[in-house]
């Protein structure tokens, strides 16, 4: 595929983002507004040298149906590996993309942000956002799975599930707290624990 300009590449990132992100196309005056340009122009000529490289197409006549041709890898640039014990060689050039889109669109996923100390042990702190997998009454929930449980008398806790028979135990990973014990008619598990986000930026 034809390499693009500067100019070019910087409105097709653009056009990848806005598309992905809203799931439909941008406006003329949007795209002139991102671009900080004051006249279409050299947006219809970007626009034209992108269809003619492949990379967007349009239904003539019609506005905002522009479509990307080219699939783009979306999320974070992964650029290697970074050392947390012994030395190891960096990596400055990018190979692959760290792609969170699925937690923002997949219709199973939810998140809960943590309150307490109950599972310090498994380095869920106070503050963090919990990203669960929604489980339905069938599921077969292994033991030793962090869930989301609403039980009654304790509200929505995080926990790890040990199942036998009907007897169930939510223990927490924080020796302060003790397990939980109770019958499997009296809970509700929400949700299986399968993602983390920490902000470590300063407020």
């Amino acid at each position: 595929m034809e390499k693009l300009t500067d100019a070019q590449q910087e409105l097709y990132n653009w056009l990848v983002e806005y598309i992905n992100t809203t799931k439909h196309a941008p406006s003329i005056r949007q795209m002139m507004e991102a671009m900080k340009l004051r006249s279409p122009a050299p947006i219809q000529s970007r626009l034209e040298r992108l269809r003619s490289k492949g990379y967007i197409d349009w239904c003539e006549g019609k506005a905002r149906t522009i479509r990307l041709l080219k699939d783009s890898p979306t999320g974070l640039p992964m650029l290697g590996t970074i050392a947390a014990g012994e030395l190891v060689d960096p990596f400055t050039d990018v190979r692959e993309k760290f792609d969170l889109s699925g937690l923002f669109y997949s219709s199973n996923l939810f998140a809960l942000k943590i309150l307490g100390d109950s599972m310090i042990g498994d380095l869920i702190l106070d503050g963090d956002i919990a990203i669960l997998r929604s489980v339905s009454p069938e599921e077969n929930i292994q033991n030793g799975e962090i869930v989301a449980a609403r039980v009654k008398g304790y509200g929505t806790i995080l926990k790890h599930f040990y199942c036998r028979d009907d007897k169930v135990i939510l223990k927490p990973s924080n020796t302060k707290y003790k397990p939980i014990r109770l019958l499997l008619d009296q809970l509700d598990i929400q949700g299986i624990l399968v993602g983390l986000w920490r902000n470590y930026e300063k407020k």
